[in-house]
């Protein structure tokens, strides 16, 4: 079996020295990082001069001299951030992701670290040119021998490390269940066994509360300390919807890799559905797109199969028994009876029949992945 990398990430707690050298390798890596990508859109836009990574790194050299205080970090941190800063201009000309932007000193810190950057020495994290180490509290990730690390601050000022480590994950046993999904606003997963997953909704959970502090934070004069303390009241509360709504979809497609060996869903077009004012947030709530995506990589992981069905297949307004296309269902109606064979349907049920239905179709035909259209 072929082993493939994980990230096992753990919150650490440092000490209000530790904070103090954190913060300085935030800063030294976000003036290199942001400085480089001025000069390299200058050299392109104004010259049409695409900056190699040795140039960049030759450069490092002149910029330590212009800012001594960048040596009083490790040279590792800040070379690793120019070739962090390379494989995102790769990804740009490759047409994978967007042109790079400037890091912000208001948003999330963080900086990476290869195996000659950092080491482990019974349970401690100790970084390159410093003395203080960091207490890794669950010691069953350093067994793992990590490649390389990342060390993060969120806006909520929490503080996490990152390990990605050889992972070799263990095949479930084989299952006979096939299943098919709907998701959905009201319930956030129907299946074709005609269990509803309720949708937790976590931000109208939480929306009360956070419309205060935010309340709070707009009265507050800008550039003050009080101000800065409202604003991060505001981001522990977004820390802890992110924080639920990511346990809930973890817990959730767990459940459904182990119970199934197929699991067919609709693809959803998530990004332009998330453009209609009155639904977006939500969409954005519910989380459809982390919970397929979850789905497809713990299926890789475990030996199940992922269905994907075209998404203009029409599941909701065909009828599950004898196929009846109902063109006049809307979309505020939750049932409805087929003119046909007059079976009475719950629409978000129907809808994971007939999933199911075309994706064992497709998967009988030796069709299998995504896209399938039935």
């Amino acid at each position: 079996m072929n082993n493939s990398k994980r990230a096992y990430k753990y919150r650490i707690y440092p000490t209000i020295e530790q904070k103090q050298l954190l913060a300085q390798s935030f800063g030294c890596v976000r003036m290199v990082y942001n400085n480089t990508l001025r000069y390299r859109t200058d050299a392109f836009y104004k010259d049409n001069i695409k900056v190699s990574p040795s140039d960049a790194e030759k450069r490092l050299v002149e910029l330590k001299k212009e800012y001594p205080f960048l040596k009083d970090v490790s040279a590792v941190i800040l070379q690793q951030t120019l070739r962090d800063q390379q494989q995102a201009f790769k990804n740009f000309w490759d047409k994978r992701a967007n042109y790079p932007v400037f890091k912000k000193k208001n948003s999330r810190q963080s900086f990476r670290l290869t195996k000659s950057g950092f080491s482990i020495k019974n349970g401690e994290l100790y970084i390159a040119k410093s003395k203080v180490s960091l207490l890794i509290r669950n010691n069953k990730v350093m067994q793992e021998n990590p490649s390389s690390i990342t060390i993060s601050k969120d806006c909520s000022d929490r503080y996490f490390v990152s390990m990605i480590c050889e992972f070799n994950p263990v095949k479930l046993p084989k299952k006979t269940n096939y299943i098919g999904i709907d998701l959905g606003l009201k319930h956030l997963i129907v299946t074709s066994d005609r269990d509803k997953i309720p949708n937790p909704k976590h931000t109208k959970k939480y929306e009360t509360k956070l419309a205060y502090f935010q309340k709070k934070l707009s009265k507050k004069k800008l550039g003050s300390s009080n101000r800065c303390k409202a604003k991060l009241k505001v981001a522990r509360i977004h820390a802890k919807i992110s924080d639920c709504r990511s346990n809930h979809a973890h817990k959730t497609t767990r459940k459904l890799i182990n119970d199934n060996q197929v699991v067919c869903v609709e693809s959803l077009n998530v990004k332009g559905m998330i453009k209609n004012p009155k639904l977006a947030k939500h969409i954005a709530d519910a989380n459809w797109g982390e919970i397929v995506r979850q789905l497809k990589y713990k299926a890789d992981w475990y030996g199940r199969e992922i269905i994907e069905i075209d998404r203009f297949f029409p599941s909701s307004k065909r009828c599950s028994r004898c196929g009846y296309i109902n063109q006049e269902l809307k979309l505020d109606m939750r049932e409805w009876q087929c003119k046909e064979c007059n079976t009475n349907h719950d629409r978000d049920i129907n809808a994971a029949i007939n999933i199911r239905t075309a994706g064992t179709a497709g998967l009988v035909c030796g069709a299998t992945g995504a896209g399938i259209v039935a």
